[in-house]
């Protein structure tokens, strides 16, 4: 993971060295990182954790031309993978659906001889622009943010994956600079948590694992 500074904010993302291993591997998808509000404090506050390998897909991939045995090589060297990215028309921005396509090849992560990711966990950390209250049954968004995930969800399953409710920053837009960091801290802290193995997966039986829900009860008991 490389450090410094640049237009993507005060501590710049970067893509993965090659060889990276560790516990966790977040991949972050953002267009436009430089104006993001929340998802570039996100990112910034999980930069330097020990055993956490950092990967900007759109700092290593400006053209789309993605490296997949670069990408197979990375996932296969953590048995935690993090999604993070904005919520954008209830998925994921185009680089990751291509990362998606490309790299999770039949007969390697699916299909016959496709065990390659077995066993490993999935989390989802977005931002949405509307508020938890809009994504509910009778809401304006209609559907839970773990529904509109679904195709996300059974394409890990379908890889052998075990999927994680979904960290989630509501109202990105309305949050003051304060809800930020608070929601930084708490995502700092699911990080962690992953990669200490102090979630307990007997407790996580909620649409997500939102910042202003995130306590001691989802922890393992003694951690």
């Amino acid at each position: 993971m490389s450090h410094g500074s640049g237009e993507r904010g005060t501590t710049r993302l970067r893509a993965a060295p090659r060889g990276a291993s560790g516990r966790v591997l977040v991949l972050v998808a953002h267009p436009a990182m430089h104006r993001s509000r929340v998802n570039r404090v996100l990112a910034s506050s999980i930069l330097g954790i020990e055993g956490v390998t950092v990967h900007d897909l759109y700092d290593a991939y400006p053209d789309f031309d993605i490296d997949v045995k670069r990408e197979q090589a990375l996932l296969l060297a953590h048995p935690i993978i993090v999604w993070q990215h904005p919520f954008y028309w209830y998925s994921t921005p185009a680089i990751l659906k291509e990362w998606q396509d490309l790299v999770l090849e039949f007969g390697w992560a699916y299909g016959p001889g496709g065990h390659a990711l077995n066993g490993k966990t999935f989390l989802s950390a977005i931002t949405t622009g509307g508020p938890d209250t809009a994504y509910q049954p009778g809401g304006y968004n209609r559907f839970t943010i773990r529904q509109l995930l679904a195709p996300i969800e059974q394409s890990m399953h379908l890889c052998g994956i075990r999927t994680l409710p979904p960290f989630v920053v509501h109202g990105s837009h309305r949050l003051t600079d304060a809800d930020i960091e608070h929601s930084a801290v708490g995502y700092r802290r699911v990080i962690e948590a992953l990669r200490d193995g102090r979630l307990d997966p007997d407790r996580l039986d909620g649409p997500s694992l939102a910042a202003a829900t995130l306590t001691d009860s989802i922890l393992a008991p003694g951690a």
